[in-house]
């Protein structure tokens, strides 16, 4: 059985095979974009990707309310005890962190714990449809212009 513990600063340690020193970190970083803006907050936690290529992340839980949609992404930092020796994975993680609360501050974001099984199951809902495409996505495709709408060249 696997336990997590989880700190009140929302760095949780996700145990591996192994016990002890090799225990991952992972840090969960809340987004809160307000519910018009969600799709601009995706857009630049994905250029902050891009910039980051070497730090393990994923989109770890999605919910809303009435307000703003809670976007839940969980940073790798890597085995405890490189943690503690500030790695460089550990180092490339804290500066991708840092780069979210600078970069992506609109978007009100906060430490926060591990996301629910309601917000696990929505984040890989939305990671699905976004790998499947817009074709298979749930988004209808592009309508063609009906004869009568042709303008003649």
């Amino acid at each position: 059985m696997q336990q997590s513990a989880v700190t009140g600063s929302g760095i949780q340690a996700e145990p591996t095979a192994d016990t002890g020193a090799n225990e991952t970190v992972v840090v969960h970083v809340q987004l809160r974009p307000r519910r018009g803006s969600t799709r601009r907050c995706l857009a630049a936690l994905a250029e902050l990707a891009g910039a980051h290529p070497d730090v393990c992340f994923e989109l770890t839980g999605v919910s809303k309310d009435d307000r703003v949609v809670r976007v839940t992404v969980g940073v790798e930092l890597g085995p405890r005890a490189a943690v503690a020796r500030f790695s460089p994975q550990a180092q490339a993680a804290y500066a991708f962190v840092s780069e979210v609360f600078t970069a992506l501050y609109d978007h009100m974001p906060v430490y926060t714990v591990e996301p629910s099984g309601a917000e696990r199951a929505a984040a890989a809902d939305l990671m699905g449809r976004l790998v499947a495409g817009p074709a298979t996505g749930g988004l209808p495709a592009p309508r063609l212009p009906l004869p009568a709408e042709h303008v003649p060249v």
